[in-house]
């Protein structure tokens, strides 16, 4: 196994088992707009566009179903991650050098967490995010710096008191409110 399908997992696992216990698909998430269809939709589409990029995304899922349609997506995520020539191959990314393994681990993956939080939000479902799920978005918004909050990447951060629980804390960076 390579270390970012390892990576890949820890934070789709949770996402995944979310998804299956989603039974509003219309219900509003944090993300203005954005029903919990939306969100599936939306994780997909930026993940299957990343891949596209790549030459890599194969045919798109035949479904209307969200969870269908992420649970196709995440193998096919899986499978191009357990092969290290996928898993290692090099480019010029967004935020410098980097490989489609530590791309969809690690960015996509931290993006897995925060969305996880908001359709567990929609659902009135318990997001379960742990101290380390908290420190991983914490950090990936440090590296990215005030790049963060480009257009269509994240809502500018929420203020909260210095002394806010790590989830308000951590969430507010990325714009939202917990």
């Amino acid at each position: 196994m390579t270390a970012s399908l390892e990576i890949w997992r820890k934070n789709a696992g949770p996402f995944s088992a979310l998804v299956s216990r989603t039974s509003d698909w219309g219900a509003q998430t944090p993300c203005e707009g954005w029903t919990a269809r939306d969100l599936v939709e939306h994780v997909v589409s930026t993940e299957r566009d990343f891949l596209e990029q790549h030459g890599l995304a194969g045919a798109a899922a035949d479904t209307a179903d969200p969870g269908k349609l992420w649970l196709e997506h995440e193998r096919r995520v899986a499978e191009l991650l357990a092969d290290p020539a996928v898993a290692d191959r090099e480019f010029a990314g967004y935020f410098g050098p980097s490989t489609i393994g530590e791309t969809l681990a690690g960015f996509y993956g931290g993006d897995l967490i925060v969305h996880r939080w908001d359709l567990a939000a929609s659902q009135g479902l318990d997001a379960e995010l742990s101290e380390e799920d908290l420190a991983a978005v914490d950090a990936a918004m440090d590296g990215f710096g005030e790049q963060a909050y480009a257009p269509g990447l994240f809502a500018p951060p929420v203020p909260v008191p210095d002394d806010a629980e790590p989830i308000r804390r951590v969430l507010a960076r990325t714009g939202r409110r917990a």
